[in-house]
Formats: C-alpha cells, sequence, structure tokens
C-alpha cells in the first residue's frame, strides 16, 4: 500500500463511502492519515459503576450479562442491556440497533464510553460508543503511543482513552474514521517523509511529522495530542510562507519591467485638477506605487483599503503614469458591474488628459469603430484574458478585488505584455485582511493600505434592530425614502428559499421582493438584483438606481462591490448572523457615498449571544481591518468573508491569529527558500501540490 493508492481499493470502502470521503477532500490514503481530528473526548479514565453520577460522560468496561430488543407501538426497537464490571450492574440502552443482541451476546467483554442518565432511582448509560475488549492489531509504533494498546491488556479505539472526533459529513462517522484510520496508518507510517530538515525540528522544538500524524490520532494525553497538532499547524503555515517566498523569488528572476520615468510636473497638474484632495493614506500609497514604477523589478504591490477608501484614484495615478510613457494601461475587476464602475470613474478622471479608456465585457467592442489595441487604458472583466484580446504595449495592470482571480489568470494577463519585459501589477482589495493573514498569505506582495476616508464622508450609523422593532423600522425607512430623493437596499443572504437544515428561518431575496413590494412599500419603486440575472438585466436595473427611478433595492450579497450610488443611505441587512463582521463592513460601504448621513440596519434571526455580540461591535467600530481582527478570533478566516468568498487558503489545524507560530514558519522558510532543492523531501512537498508561478 502507498501514500497515493485512491481510498475506493481499500476493503470495505465501495462506492457509498469513497463518494462521502471525497466530500471531505480524502481520496487518497495519505489523505486519509493526513485527515486530523478536530477534537478530542477523553474517555482515559475507566469508571467503577459504583461510582457513576447522572450527567458524567465516563468509560466503564466490564462484561455483558443480558441483552434483549424491545420493541415499542410505534414500531421503534431499543436495545437493554446489563453490564457488570464485577462489583455491581447498569442499564445499557440503545435505539434502531437490533444487531447488537447477535453481535454482544451475554459474556462478551466490553468497553463503553458515553453519559449517564438518571431514571427515578435507576442509572443507565444511553446510546454509548462500544467496542469488544480483543487483543490489539495496532501496529508496534501505536501501541506504545496509546495507553490502551499494551501487550498485557486489550486495546480500545473508540472508548477508553482520548477519542478523535473528526469533521463528519452526513453517512461518515467518527467512529468509522477511526477504525479505518487505524487499519491503514501502521501500513504505510514508515513512507512520511518529513519536509523539515533536523536542525529546523531542533530549532523550533517540533516532532517529526510521521510521530505527530500518529499522536493526533492515537494520543496519550492531551499535551501529545497538542503538540502533535502544533507541529501540524508549523507544517501548514511553513508550506504556505515558502510558497509565498519562492513567488516572490521567481517574480524577481522573470523579465524585466519597463521602468518609467515621472514627470512630476505633469503629476503635481494631473493631482491638483482632481475633483477632491487626496488622504495622507492615499499620498502615501501613491508615492509606493510610482517609485515601484521607476524600477525594473516589475511592480508586485497589493493596495488594502475600506470600501469607499479612493483605490481607484490611485490606480489612475499609475495609468496616467504609464501613458506619460507612452504605455499601455489594464484594469482588471472580478463583475461586470465593477468593471462599469471602473470605467465610469477613470473616464471622468483621465480622459480630460486626452487618455483613451476602453470598456471590454464579455467580448464586447469598447467603442463603435474604437479599435481595443489604440485604447491607453482598457478596463474589462475576465474577458481581458481572453484569447484573442490584443493589448498593445501593456506596462501596468491593476486587478481588483484580487482574491476572486486565480494565478493563473493573473499570470495570463501579464504575460500579455510585448516580448522582453513584464508590466507592472498591482492588485487591490476592499476585503481588510488582518495582519496575520497578510503576512502569512500575501507574503510574496509588497502591501500598500488605504486607512482613511476622503474627506465629507459622514460617518455611517449602524444599529442592531431586534425582531419586536422591524415594523417601525418599516416606517422609517417609507418615510425618510418618500420624503427626499434618498434610496434604501435591503440585503437578504440566499436568492430563493431552502429546505436545507439551519437555512428555513433565512430570507431569500426573491421571496422578500415580492411580499416587501405588495404588502409592506407598495407606495414606493422596488425592484431586485441577484447574481442569477443576466448581465444586461442587472446594468438595465443598476442605471434606473442611478437615475433614482428606484427606491429600493433587493438584493443578494451581488451589491458587496461595484456599487455607486450617491443617493443610497440606508442599508438594511437580513439574516446578518450569517455574513463575516468583513463582508457586512463591505456591505455597509455601499451607502454613504454622497457625503449624507447613510445608515446601516442590522437584522438576525439568531438568539445567540455571541452572534448578538459579534454585530453589536459594527455599531462602535467602523474600521474594517479591526472589524477583520475581530472576527478572525472570533469564527476563524472560513467564515469571515461569508459563503463562498475564496482566495484565503483553507487551514485544516493552523490558525491565522496565531502570530507566533506564523512569524517563527515564516522565520524557517526563509532560512530554507534559498536550499530547496537540497533538501528533497521538501522538494517533493512542493511538487505534489498545485503551485502555479507567473512567468
Amino acid at each position: 500500500m502507498e501514500l497515493s493508492t485512491p481510498i475506493s481499493s481499500l476493503p470495505g470502502v465501495g462506492t457509498y463511502f469513497t463518494n462521502k470521503l471525497k466530500k471531505v477532500g480524502v481520496t487518497t490514503v495519505g489523505d486519509l492519515i493526513n485527515y486530523i481530528p478536530a477534537r478530542y473526548q477523553d474517555f482515559s479514565l475507566i469508571t467503577p459503576i459504583a461510582t457513576l453520577q447522572p450527567g458524567e460522560k465516563v468509560t466503564i468496561q466490564g462484561q455483558i450479562v443480558e441483552i434483549k430488543n424491545i420493541y415499542t407501538r410505534t414500531g421503534k426497537k431499543i436495545q437493554q442491556a446489563i453490564v457488570s464490571d464485577g462489583q455491581q450492574t447498569i442499564g445499557v440502552t440503545w435505539f434502531n440497533q437490533p444487531y447488537l443482541v447477535k453481535s454482544l451476546p451475554p459474556g462478551t467483554q466490553v468497553s463503553l464510553s458515553g453519559r449517564v442518565e438518571a431514571f427515578g432511582r435507576n442509572k443507565s448509560i444511553v446510546a454509548p460508543q462500544w467496542e469488544k475488549l480483543t487483543p490489539s492489531v495496532i501496529s508496534s509504533e501505536a501501541r506504545d503511543l496509546s495507553p490502551t494498546v499494551r501487550d498485557d491488556k486489550p486495546a480500545t479505539l473508540h472508548t477508553g482513552r482520548l477519542v478523535p472526533i473528526y469533521s463528519e459529513t452526513e453517512g461518515l462517522s467518527s467512529k468509522w474514521m477511526r477504525a479505518k484510520i487505524s487499519q491503514v496508518l501502521p501500513l504505510v507510517i514508515e513512507q512520511i517523509q518529513d519536509p523539515l530538515p533536523n536542525q529546523v525540528l531542533r530549532k523550533y522544538n517540533l516532532l517529526p511529522l510521521a510521530k505527530s500524524i500518529t499522536l493526533s490520532h492515537f494520543p496519550k494525553n492531551l499535551e501529545d495530542a497538542q503538540k502533535a497538532r502544533h507541529r501540524i499547524a508549523f507544517n501548514e503555515l511553513f508550506e504556505l510562507q515558502l510558497k509565498s517566498l519562492i513567488r516572490k523569488k521567481q517574480w524577481k528572476e522573470q523579465k524585466v519591467a519597463p521602468v518609467f520615468s515621472l514627470d512630476e510636473n505633469k503629476i503635481w497638474q494631473f493631482l491638483n485638477h482632481l475633483p477632491f484632495e487626496l488622504t495622507k493614506s492615499q499620498q502615501k500609497a501613491g508615492r509606493e506605487i510610482l517609485q515601484d514604477l521607476t524600477r525594473k523589478l516589475p511592480m508586485n504591490r497589493l493596495l488594502e483599503g475600506d470600501v469607499g477608501s479612493g483605490k481607484t484614484v490611485v490606480a489612475a495615478m499609475a495609468c496616467f503614469v504609464a501613458y506619460l510613457n507612452g504605455y499601455q494601461s489594464a484594469v482588471m475587476a472580478p463583475t461586470q458591474i465593477l468593471a462599469s464602475q471602473h470605467y465610469k470613474t477613470l473616464s471622468i478622471l483621465l480622459e480630460p488628459w486626452g487618455i483613451k479608456v476602453a470598456l471590454l465585457i464579455g467580448g464586447t467592442k469598447p467603442r463603435q469603430g474604437d479599435p481595443l489595441q489604440d485604447a491607453n487604458v482598457v478596463i474589462g472583466t475576465h474577458a481581458l484574458v481572453a484569447q484573442g484580446v490584443p493589448l498593445k504595449k501593456l506596462g501596468f495592470v491593476a486587478i481588483d478585488e484580487q482574491h476572486r482571480f486565480g494565478v493563473r489568470q493573473r499570470a495570463i494577463l501579464s504575460k500579455k505584455a510585448d516580448a522582453g519585459f513584464c508590466p507592472h501589477i498591482l492588485t487591490m482589495t476592499a476585503t481588510p485582511i488582518p495582519r496575520t493573514v497578510a503576512l502569512a498569505a500575501y507574503g510574496d506582495l509588497d502591501l500598500s493600505t488605504l486607512d482613511e476616508l476622503p474627506t465629507g464622508r459622514t460617518p455611517i450609523k449602524t444599529w442592531v434592530v431586534p425582531p419586536q422593532k422591524r415594523e417601525g423600522a418599516y416606517n422609517w425607512i417609507r418615510e425618510r425614502v418618500k420624503n427626499t430623493d434618498e434610496q434604501a437596499f435591503i440585503v437578504c443572504p440566499l436568492i430563493d428559499e431552502s429546505e436545507k437544515e439551519g437555512f428555513k428561518t433565512v430570507k431569500a431575496a426573491a421571496v422578500e421582493f415580492e411580499q416587501l413590494s405588495k404588502n409592506i412599500f407598495p407606495d414606493l419603486r422596488l425592484s431586485l438584483l441577484h447574481g442569477k440575472i443576466k448581465a444586461k438585466e442587472k446594468d438595465g436595473i443598476m442605471d434606473k438606481m442611478k437615475r433614482g427611478e428606484v427606491d429600493i433595492l433587493v438584493a443578494t450579497p451581488v451589491v458587496e462591490v461595484g456599487i455607486d450610488i450617491p443617493n443610497a443611505t440606508i442599508m438594511m441587512i437580513e439574516g446578518a448572523g450569517r455574513f463575516g463582521l468583513a463582508q457586512l463592513h463591505q456591505l455597509r460601504g455601499r451607502v454613504g457615498r454622497g457625503g449624507k448621513q447613510s445608515y446601516c440596519l442590522l437584522f438576525s434571526e439568531s438568539v445567540s449571544q455571541n452572534t448578538l455580540k459579534r454585530l453589536k461591535s459594527l455599531e462602535k467600530t467602523l474600521s474594517g481591518r479591526e472589524l477583520a481582527e475581530l472576527d478572525l478570533k472570533l469564527r476563524g478566516p472560513g467564515e469571515m468573508y461569508g459563503y463562498s468568498q475564496h482566495g484565503f487558503p483553507e487551514l485544516r489545524v493552523a490558525s491565522f491569529s496565531d502570530y507566533e507560530l506564523i512569524k517563527a514558519s515564516r522565520e524557517a522558510a526563509e532560512e530554507l527558500v534559498e536550499s530547496v532543492d537540497g533538501h528533497p523531501a521538501l522538494k517533493r512537498l512542493l511538487e505534489s501540490t498545485t503551485f502555479v508561478v507567473p512567468n
């Protein structure tokens, strides 16, 4: 058996379990043994039956004295047994497992782990984990590591030890996973090669990888489990950091970029003709970007800034300098709405200087009779990377909401420059990135941050609205919209109603639109916007909104990026507890664009105090980064940015909030980045994963 052996070839793993395992990312034997437990239940202490107390989670060991099936009037089958530890007996109850009567006949030695319940004066263990006490079949290594695996006593896998609990999917239980891992691990443990050299293990006090994987599944105690998880977490972060550093190294070794000269007089003229004054952070970011443009090393910078902080203007400065040097610029956005928004903004800023700005969406021509290659600035969606799209003398590329594009798409765009050089690339995001995430996930990029809002922006007032005030909120929205030229957004988490467990009470945009139009706001003009609406229809809806022909736009989070409606002053968010704070902050940023006092109303069906506390933080905090840091601690990166946000690496064990471990793994990666070829196991690690580097 090899680590690469398909999971489907294992005994007892047919099509059913193969499909279930695929859902959790397990397709090979190597994936299976690297499926690290999510948590542990401590059943290591064997408790005498005489001392059991109701409410306790315990492990008992003894002999089945009696077992039988009982059938209820409703047809349910209950299994009742009596177990003796030689001193006292206790009742045990299972449900709908009639095969247990044959599997555990009287006289069978068993180990049971579960909760003690009180039934009148009697005590019973209800639905416990169980296993027969038989000689161990676990490897000698696992035998040494597990407190319950010894030559002189029976071994237990599901009871009587620190029991690993795995992230489960329907039809795939922790008990099944434990059994399969215990069978497979001894057969492949010696094939695990440690990517970290011994000097790194000693310096950072890390366990060998093979021992860590084994201990994670078969810990002697909680301390062992923690040490094992620490090493595996280090590995995850180290791999992430090393790939980041290699990307940076290979980026530096690429073709040179065009070296732009800076005409300070013309740049000052451009800045002085802007309809607003740049903030200090915009000025600082602009200086950093312009300095990058004067070097032959291609710029590879991330510009991070809150919604409305003015990233587009900073990008316009770079487009202007590229034009002065005779080069074309490209700006890529993830959606047609955002691309159209950039087109309008950049046209206003750049066309007075004779700069031709073109829009390319889904293969459409920029303008009637205006060839694409003659444009000085081309703005588009993924259509920009399509084959046959000519970009002439491309010298600068800005990619907005960069986490929504793959590395490969960015690489293709960079290759569209003339032979002999690589364009300067600026990536931009309004997604707040905590310091630790930036260090771990974006270590290959130079970082510029916009942490101020432009002058004249009024802070948005945010309220968490209790259910009993919903009617009052509707009335307040109606009065504001009817008596002024202001507009409102009402955002729902889903497009249509869902029957899935946990989503039945979540408001859906399509259903809410009908209900609001007929029953709540029949006297107002409402429109519906979501991701399934065709692009042309979306544009029409947004044009109506901008012209003031729509009072309330009911939408899904598609409005999160690219919507700029100066008269929109109210953002009402349904199911707010289902969004990450970072995503809520971005939705909130869709209002308040025109300088008027704006409001954000948060509604949640959740009664959880933790959810309420999290949402209340939006009332007090206007900084996206502070909110992202808080959400990282409370929910982790997987939930920070909503259901389908992509671009942040998924960590199985490590945490982006563990700054010290991120820092140590970064240090180790920096020590080894120049000598990867001298460490075969490390090289194989990098080769075994998808790893695309622009070239």
